[in-house]
């Protein structure tokens, strides 16, 4: 994390130190500003469509008790504010968490809920409980944020830079998209390893890997079996179980589900 986090920051310096010099010291707050709103805005705007894109409601305190009051012990055990708690038809069974400690959101599938055993989802809840607890989101949109901004000030840089005429145009659109692919590989190494955090902190929450080791088994199962899901790509790299068969593995949200129930049960 330190490493990456070291790399992501020398990506924003370099880009900031780009646009000193093409545009002069005065875009210096401009920069800054920028960053700050355009990390604000994809934090509100982000955490709207995940809800949104799957259509998810408020789960019923009275049908849904025993999953308020895991959720309540688990929250009070990890000293954060015990989050909103949503439920959702997604066509497949998983979950998701959003936002930060203290205005916190957990999503859970219909399908999740009939598909595993209690202490299974009591797993999946602590799961997501930690990447709440442990300020994930947050953390992918900071990193999801420099990618953009790296991206936008070479854009600029290309334009400015040549003769601004139509070749410039798409050559600024193609040194854009991949800065940006290149700073996102590195913030793809974070999500990923913050998977295995969550997945230990799980572990030492309810005091055993097994049960949430037996529930991203029935998961895979239930999400290779799916034949209709309405979890787009950006919802997909907030569950607990992501599709690491994409590009490459180098690209890929999550880290192998094997290696993640070999972690829990060793």
């Amino acid at each position: 994390m330190a490493v990456v986090g070291a790399i992501l920051a020398a990506f924003y310096l370099v880009a900031v130190a780009a646009a000193m010099v093409v545009f002069g010291e005065g875009v210096l707050p401009i920069a800054i500003v920028g960053s700050v709103v355009l990390v604000g805005f994809q934090y509100k705007v982000g955490k709207w469509s995940a809800l949104r894109s799957v259509g998810a409601k408020d789960m019923p305190e009275g049908q849904y008790q025993y999953i308020h009051q895991m959720v309540e012990k688990h929250s009070r055990d990890m000293g954060i504010k015990k989050p909103d708690l949503k439920i959702a038809r997604m066509g497949v069974p998983n979950a998701f968490a959003v936002g930060r400690r203290g205005a916190g959101t957990v999503v859970v599938s219909e399908e999740l809920i009939q598909l595993l055993d209690r202490d299974e989802l009591e797993g999946v809840v602590a799961h997501e409980l930690a990447h709440i607890d442990n300020r994930d989101v947050v953390t992918m949109v900071l990193g999801q944020g420099i990618a953009s901004v790296v991206a936008i000030v070479a854009q600029y840089v290309v334009l400015f830079t040549g003769d601004n005429d139509l070749a410039d145009f798409f050559l600024a659109i193609v040194v854009g998209n991949i800065v940006q692919f290149i700073v996102m590989i590195f913030v793809l190494a974070i999500s990923r390893y913050r998977e295995y955090v969550a997945d230990a902190d799980a572990k030492r929450a309810i005091n055993s890997g097994d049960p949430l080791a037996r529930a991203l088994e029935k998961i895979q199962q239930g999400n290779e079996r799916a034949h209709d899901t309405t979890i787009d790509d950006s919802v997909n790299a907030l569950c607990i179980f992501g599709d690491d068969h994409g590009l490459a593995r180098l690209v890929a949200t999550h880290p192998p589900v094997e290696k993640r129930i070999q972690r829990l049960r060793s």
